[in-house]
Order: C-alpha cells, then structure tokens, then sequence
C-alpha cells in the first residue's frame, strides 16, 4: 500500500497555467497602388535600400485596396516570394476582395478586416486628417475617447514596445536601441533616446517629439519619419525638439 501511494506520487506532474495575453505591436503596412510588377519592385527595392532600419523586425501587412491583380495563388504567391526574399516579414493583408482573401490564405497569410489596421501604419499617407469629409472629422472628433498620458518610469529595454494609445507618452529614462516608444500624441523622453519613436501615430500631425539626448535609430510623427542615416552631422543632439513643418520632419535644439 505504501509502495502505491509513492508511485502515485511520482505520476503528478505540476502543471503550468496556460496565458493568453493580448499584445500591442507595431507593423507595417505596404499599400500597393497597382500590380505587383517588375516597377513595383523597383520602387521597393529603392525604399529598402533608402532606409533599411525602417523595415526592420516589424510584421507586415499588404494593403490591397489600391492593388490590382493578385486574385490568383500563383500572383499571391509570388508577391509573398519576393517580398520575403527581401527579408520581409509578411504576415497578412488588409482591405481585401473575396478573391484576393482567398489566394491570401493559400499562400499562406491572414486576411485582416477591411478598413483596420494592424499595430500602426509606419507608412507615408498621402490622406491627411483634412482631406476626410467634415461629417465624417466631425463624427470621429465626437467619438474620440479622452486623452490620457502613459508615464514610463524606468529605461525601456531594447525589444520593449512601449505604447500610449490614448494621448501622451513620457518616458523618465532612457530608450535603448532596439526598443520602441509609440503615442497617438506627444513623447517625451528624459533621457537618452536610441531606439524608435513614433508620436501622432493616429494622424496628429501637430504632435512633437522631445528628449534630452538624440541618437535615434528613427523618429516619425503622423507617418513621416527620419532614420539614423538622415540625422546628419549638424542635427542637434541635446534638448531637442522634433516636429512637422508641412510635409517635412524637423530637428531643432530647445535652447
């Protein structure tokens, strides 16, 4: 009997709970304006080679919108190819026809719902938030939930996302290489910058980016972005400020 009741002991496993835990992410979004031909990768290959830090690690979704073809497996196929072939981490795509959800699928994506993003789009659009119609600015002005500031009181480590989706972001620390820092509105950051930053992700072109110390690997506000190889040697590195000035991103010192 004594002999059972060890035996039995050893046949319990202590099993570990099962989480499930809902994530932010950022990922990009490609939004083809035609087919997938030889100039569509031209004008890729030209992007990637401008600012490579850009795409880098972040999941990929293809906007179809705007695309023509691609209602074949062999046409979605191919795309998936090339775009991967490029070190591309393509994962889905958006704004689909039934046909083009359905190649999608066969090659292997997801098909998102039409109209939503995924993460944030780290894309130029060439929408701005006056080019939609008054009623419908006005019904999403109604509809805008209250901004809110996320307060990050420690350094963000390379690999951390750290995002504030209702307002403001300010970060008491540094931000590492690697790591990225996102807000629908302003971020401030005290200390080193050396990550990403991406304020007026929502379309807030009036947002601004500050921090103590620059050395970023890319700073974007409302979709336009400036990389690490476009911070030239006269860009100012201390107290600064960065922020929109018609379709151009700028860095000016606080002092």
């Amino acid at each position: 009997m004594q002999e059972l009741n060890h035996s039995a002991t050893r046949d319990v496993a202590t099993v570990k709970a099962l989480q499930i835990r809902g994530r932010t992410f950022t990922a990009v979004a490609l939004h083809m304006g035609g087919p997938a031909n030889a100039a569509f990768f031209e004008v890729l290959d030209a992007k990637l080679r401008q600012t490579p830090l850009f795409f880098e690690h972040a999941p990929l979704v293809i906007d179809l919108e705007l695309a023509q073809g691609l209602e074949t497996t062999k046409e979605m196929q191919h795309l998936v190819g090339e775009l991967r072939r490029r070190h591309l981490s393509v994962f889905g795509v958006q704004s689909a026809t039934r046909a083009q959800a359905e190649a999608a699928a066969a090659a292997g994506l997801i098909a998102l719902p039409s109209g939503k993003a995924v993460g944030l789009e780290r894309v130029t659009r060439t929408e701005r938030p006056g080019d939609r119609p008054a009623a419908q600015a006005e019904t999403a002005e109604k509809e805008a939930p209250a901004p809110v500031t996320r307060t990050i009181t420690q350094p963000v480590r390379s690999g951390q996302t750290i995002f504030a989706d209702r307002g403001d972001l300010v970060i008491v620390g540094p931000v590492s290489s690697g790591a990225e820092v996102i807000a629908a509105g302003n971020i401030h950051i005290y200390g080193r910058l050396r990550g990403r930053a991406l304020a007026g992700v929502n379309g807030d072109t009036s947002a601004r980016i500050f921090c103590h110390a620059l050395d970023a690997e890319l700073l974007a506000i409302a979709g336009l972005y400036l990389t690490s190889e476009n911070l030239g040697p006269d860009t100012p590195r201390d107290n600064v400020q960065a922020f929109l000035e018609g379709d151009k991103l700028r860095v000016e010192s606080l002092k």
